[in-house]
């Protein structure tokens, strides 16, 4: 079953474009909004690096959920989105001395902070200021997750984080801080995680480490378990909403929160990954020695999942009823690896018909570039077609 595409409309517009349905957005915000309102001490954050596109910022602010930013630009998106600050929270593993001040003057929740260079860098700064900078610490749980090696964050390998090891010690330093308030702990084992199993883990380790405070008698107000719940790329139309209850649910039946702490989330792909299509156009059905191809006006720099993470996402030929037939289906750029799939099933295909890349929503507008030259797509949303 293909999706439902306003394709009149379509065709008064450039290709290739990202094509947006809020009220799928809505609906899944909603569903978010039910689920973790169970349970009266979760708070939500958006991560803003899913996708920055201001239309979709405004609805997602206005859905009561915070932010959660990894760059200074990301937080200015959410600041002129309309998200109050006291509910973004700012992460990433190398922040700039003009972002750290620049969350500073908005007195933004929470630094999520990974080192302790960051951690010294934020007192100074503040010191200067005259301000105090509340801080949670990134704890790298070594906690594997179910998914691309390219997304996965928990590893001990990976680069975020702070060592389990080096826990207490970092804490000690904070609490010699004059300028910064230590006020909780932050995790994040990666995205596209499907299996429930990785976040029980995480509440294994995360009921650990509370244990290990505990026994030095430093208790804290916030644990931050970040998001990473995936969405189904195979069936878009089959579960446009995730199951955003067993997620819940898992955390609040394996994680062993102390009375007066709220858990916080940071959820990017599985908010807004099904609500977002991108939309482009056949230029030429070319026949290889072994194969056809379908020739889209939309690339890598358009959609670089595939390319970068051997990324699936589902194709549709919205223009066509006719009989199937086989297709790589490839972009113009020139890169080998400028492909969306092989041995895709389409309907028959030919020049002018318009494709649709499903699940593009996360990761997809805002990754693009503009490598060859090419101009950066533009978003639409279903409220614009009204």
């Amino acid at each position: 079953m293909k999706g439902t595409f306003p394709l009149q409309q379509f065709h008064k517009l450039r290709t290739p474009f990202y094509y947006y349905d809020t009220a799928l957005l809505r609906q899944t915000l909603d569903t978010i909004r039910t689920e973790a309102s169970r349970y009266e001490n979760y708070a939500v954050h958006y991560a803003v690096k899913a996708n920055a596109n201001p239309k979709l910022l405004t609805i997602i602010r206005e859905s009561g959920l915070g932010a959660d930013c990894v760059s200074g630009g990301e937080i200015r998106a959410a600041v002129k989105a309309g998200f109050p600050a006291g509910k973004i929270v700012f992460a990433g593993v190398g922040k700039a001395d003009w972002e750290i001040e620049l969350a500073l003057d908005y007195d933004i929740f929470c630094f999520n902070v990974e080192s302790v260079p960051e951690l010294e860098v934020i007192e100074q700064l503040a010191a200067a200021k005259g301000k105090t900078a509340r801080v949670a610490f990134r704890i790298n749980p070594d906690v594997g997750a179910h998914t691309h090696a390219n997304i996965t964050t928990g590893l001990a390998e990976n680069k975020f984080g702070i060592s389990m090891q080096d826990m207490d010690r970092v804490i000690d330093r904070c609490m010699g801080m004059e300028h910064v308030q230590f006020i909780g702990l932050h995790f994040h084992i990666g995205s596209q995680i499907l299996d429930m199993g990785d976040f029980v883990a995480l509440c294994n380790r995360i009921n650990e480490l509370q244990d290990r405070l505990e026994a030095r008698h430093i208790r804290i107000g916030h644990i931050n378990v970040g998001g990473g719940l995936g969405i189904d790329y195979g069936h878009p139309n089959r579960q446009p909403v995730p199951d955003f209850k067993t997620y819940f649910a898992t955390y609040a039946s394996r994680l062993r929160l102390r009375p007066g702490q709220t858990l916080h989330f940071e959820l990017g792909r599985s908010v807004v990954g099904q609500c977002g299509s991108l939309i482009s156009r056949v230029l030429y059905v070319k026949q290889g020695v072994n194969k056809q191809f379908a020739i889209l006006d939309a690339g890598m720099t358009d959609l670089i999942r595939p390319a970068l993470y051997q990324a699936v996402h589902k194709i549709e030929n919205l223009s066509s009823e006719a009989p199937t037939e086989t297709y790589d289906v490839v972009g113009p750029v020139c890169e080998s690896s400028d492909v969306f799939g092989k041995g895709v099933t389409l309907n028959g295909t030919k020049r002018g018909d318009f494709i649709a890349l499903r699940s593009a929503g996360a990761y997809g507008e805002i990754m693009a570039s503009s490598y060859n030259c090419r101009e950066l797509p533009k978003g639409y949303t279903s409220d614009e077609f009204i």
